[in-house]
């Protein structure tokens, strides 16, 4: 596991047990010797991409170091109603706290990956590659984003800091394509970091203004049919790179990838994904 997530989830895992356990589990103090031990095995309830083991791993560690997690199925694997992905084993009290965590991360995760392997297999035998967003939900983009890469998708920006994406509100804002650019541009020479400007065009008229000043690494093309994108990627001709977004489904990423655009950008990824059911269920020692 990468350390940026590593870190992340010291504090993740610290701020989501403090949520769920206030001033204790009273339900596993009340009802569970202290001290008990016991074992659960996380089963599968659904067809789909298996994402989260190494996190619910983690999370297990964070909680209480002495669990012990035996697993069968890693991240990224083809999963079916009633296989086993793992095994815990250790202090039940310490189980039942990790629980619900380790499911909510792993079911949300497992439906990422799920929708995106669908997208990438839809694009096989195409160069173009699936993108996430930053369409994620708040302090979870960290998970969201590498679930998408147990997918089989690629992850865009991280944030507003790694890229400067120009999109419409920007251009509208900086009054037109030249003047936006041309800060940009100013901006990116003063800055100490490489980063890349990317453009968001909404038409060809958008896209000829870009085109004259150059100076940018990607064109976003937003709101383009498949045959208008087929139509840009000619006049662009491999000078820059090319993303295709907005509204791009099951039905119609094959057509956009068709077209000979390099990325297609989908926020249905990370934005309205359904959860994979799993389940973990207690055996005593």
């Amino acid at each position: 596991m990468e350390k940026e997530i590593k870190d992340y989830l010291a504090q993740f895992v610290k701020q989501s047990v403090a949520e769920d356990l206030g001033d204790g589990d009273h339900t596993s103090l009340s009802t569970i010797e202290v001290g008990a031990q016991g074992e659960a095995k996380l089963i599968v309830k659904d067809n789909g991409i298996l994402a989260g083991v190494e996190v619910a791993q983690a999370i297990m560690s964070y909680i209480d170091e002495t669990l012990a997690c035996e697993v069968f199925i890693p991240d990224g694997s083809q999963v079916k109603v009633g296989d086993i992905a793992f095994y815990i084993r250790g202090n039940i009290q310490s189980i039942l706290l990790a629980e619900r965590l380790v499911l909510n991360v792993m079911q949300r995760m497992s439906g990422i990956a799920t929708t995106t392997r669908k997208y990438v297999e839809l694009l096989k035998g195409t160069d173009t590659e699936v993108l996430d967003t930053r369409k994620t939900t708040p302090l979870l983009r960290v998970l969201e984003k590498e679930a998408v890469k147990i997918g089989g998708g690629t992850n865009h920006r991280f944030g507003l800091f790694d890229m400067i994406l120009i999109k419409d509100n920007h251009v509208d804002y900086s009054g037109g394509i030249i003047p936006a650019l041309t800060r940009a541009n100013d901006y990116r020479k003063k800055l100490n970091k490489p980063i890349e400007i990317e453009i968001e065009v909404r038409n060809f008229a958008e896209l000829d203004e870009v085109l004259n000043f150059g100076e940018v690494d990607r064109i976003m093309l937003d709101n383009f049919s498949p045959a208008d994108v087929a139509k840009a990627v000619k006049i662009i001709d491999h000078r820059f790179k090319t993303e295709a977004s907005g509204g791009i489904t099951f039905e119609t990423i094959r057509a956009y990838a068709e077209a000979g655009v390099d990325y297609i950008s989908v926020g249905a990824l990370t934005h309205s994904v359904k959860s994979l059911d799993l389940s973990l269920k207690a055996k005593l020692l």
